[in-house]
């Protein structure tokens, strides 16, 4: 394989990848939104609580999709704001009762989902795939910069 077949692979495989939507089958929740719960329940569990710009960061979306998430979810009564007890300025994002709930159970079905991709492809070819991915994805990162920082000097 040359170089430009390599990257129409690869530009394939990104496509077939980004059109993976976990949370899109019959889920209440888009993946977007199933990461939020996610981060929300992570900080909870060390005993922490998180604010929207820190759920935006960790996201890698801007502040102004994280309240529309937000607004979106408390009008469905998934989350909550819950102001600070010192400083009122200050609105911690949590995850209600029931929505702890339904994460823990799509969860669950997630996990019977790549559980059934194990035994459909084996473990031995999943652990390859992992491996040999992350392995790809490092080398590409260092030969882009590599190659973009020479270019620039």
């Amino acid at each position: 394989m040359d170089a430009n077949q390599l990257m129409q692979e690869i530009y394939g495989i990104c496509k077939r990848l980004e059109g993976i939507r976990l949370f899109d089958h019959n889920f209440p929740f888009n993946n977007t939104e199933m990461q939020m719960m996610k981060e929300i329940l992570r900080v909870k569990e060390t005993g922490g609580q998180i604010i929207s710009s820190e759920l935006a960061k960790a996201l890698g979306v801007t502040r102004s999709a994280v309240s529309q998430m937000v607004k979106k979810l408390e009008a469905k009564n998934v989350v909550k704001r819950v102001a600070d007890d010192t400083d009122r300025k200050i609105a911690y994002i949590e995850l209600s009762d029931s929505a702890k709930e339904q994460y823990e159970s799509m969860k669950g079905q997630i996990g019977g989902l790549m559980g059934g991709i194990i035994a459909r492809l084996g473990e031995k070819k999943v652990n390859t795939f992992v491996s040999v991915a992350n392995e790809f994805i490092d080398a590409f990162n260092e030969e882009a910069a590599a190659c973009f920082t020479s270019k620039k000097e």
